[in-house]
């Protein structure tokens, strides 16, 4: 190959690179960051909370309760068991 060649063939290359710089500076200025853009029609409407009624509150309440309860007494069996074979 001649060098004069070889030197068109470089600068042909430059060229297309330089081409593709160009275009990967010009997204970097379009993508700032995460997230949506201003003014996109894709919204995520806010969620509506539930609310729970004074007598939906006192049933929880009162199953909780009973749980509670039912936990203590068959703690105190087991520990009552565990203190008689200690004996």
């Amino acid at each position: 190959m001649e060098v004069s060649r070889i030197i068109a063939e470089i600068d042909a290359q430059i060229a297309k690179l330089q081409q593709a710089r160009a275009l990967l500076a010009d997204t970097e200025k379009v993508m700032k960051g995460p997230g949506r853009p201003k003014g996109s029609k894709n919204v995520i409407k806010a969620r509506r909370r539930h609310t729970l009624s004074a007598e939906g509150r006192r049933r929880i309440s009162e199953s909780q309760k009973r749980r509670w309860a039912e936990q203590r007494k068959a703690a105190s069996k087991s520990g009552s068991a565990k203190s008689a074979a200690a004996k």
